[in-house]
């Protein structure tokens, strides 16, 4: 039986994605949020729009949700299971809490539904390239099922294990990515103190052992300008930041780093940077001004 796909958000990540699924010939099921302009787009590559979360639910067979978090995600799905088709899979890609990954597809399996959860990494510009790369949690059954369809905007797929673990490891790769960014912000900050510019600094770090993808990305901004060189806002650093210290303390797990981390961010969004267009590489910014520097 061929698969048809609903997608509830079609936002930075998601208008990339779901063009990548109409473009391997999967029919795609939209709906709008606040944001028309994806979904006029893919309207306009074949993809059907629809009014309510319960008329998506119907029309599909594997549902995609990429939103901001677990609460949001919770809400999705059950304005979704009274309309869903027998056997259909929720495939969250947002970066949610594990411990409500596991609840929901619970939930979902007593109704004669499926989950799995398959995070992502990457950029929405590889995203729009079909290069993200994904983790997943999931049966193997599920998996298998839900594959060829992940194929579509992934290059890279892990299958870690059971429901839950996708989850778990993109917090833990959020933790290496987002103490980076911590990190680099105070050096930055450092480095201007005591009278190494930002160019003699880039000079030393870039093309070095100390060099790597994010880093290029993250000094878009702090070298160049560029407020858009990646675009992950703030609180939702913020938020990824809370679920990690959720999961240590599930296990018992001193994690005074993360705490560290998770501080530097929300300093930033009390400081005013909690909008949606306040990104990871901007952190830079607040550090600075918390140093006295213009």
């Amino acid at each position: 039986m061929a698969e048809t796909i609903g997608f509830v958000g079609v936002g930075l990540m998601g208008h990339g994605m779901a063009k990548n699924l109409l473009k391997a010939g999967h029919p795609v099921t939209v709906i709008a949020h606040r944001n028309r302009a994806p979904v006029e787009d893919l309207v306009a590559l074949g993809a059907s729009e629809v009014a309510t979360l319960e008329e998506l639910g119907s029309a599909s067979s594997i549902i995609h949700i990429c939103a901001p978090g677990s609460p949001d995600v919770e809400r999705i799905v059950a304005a979704l299971m009274p309309s869903m088709p027998a056997g259909a899979v929720i495939v969250d890609c947002s970066t949610s809490d594990p411990n409500s990954t596991v609840a929901l597809a619970a939930q979902l399996e007593t109704d004669g539904f499926h989950m799995a959860d398959a995070p992502l990494g990457g950029t929405p510009v590889q995203a729009e390239a079909g290069e993200l790369a994904t983790m997943v949690g999931a049966s193997p059954e599920i998996f298998e099922r839900i594959k060829p369809v992940l194929s579509a905007w992934a290059k890279s797929i892990v299958h870690l294990g059971h429901i839950g673990t996708g989850h778990k490891m993109k917090l833990l790769n959020n933790f290496l990515s987002l103490g980076y960014a911590a990190m680099y912000s105070e050096a930055l900050a450092l480095s201007e103190k005591v009278g190494i510019s930002i160019e003699q600094f880039d000079s030393v770090i870039r093309g070095s052992r100390m060099d790597c993808g994010f880093y290029q990305t993250f000094m878009g901004h702090a070298l160049e300008g560029n407020r858009e060189a990646h675009k992950f806002t703030l609180s939702n650093a913020v938020k990824d930041l809370k679920y990690l210290e959720s999961m240590a303390d599930g296990v018992t797990l001193s994690n005074p780093i993360g705490n560290a981390v998770k501080n530097s961010f929300a300093q930033a969004t009390s400081a005013g940077g909690d909008g949606p267009e306040d990104y990871v590489p901007h952190l830079v910014d607040y550090v600075r001004k918390r140093n006295g520097l213009s």
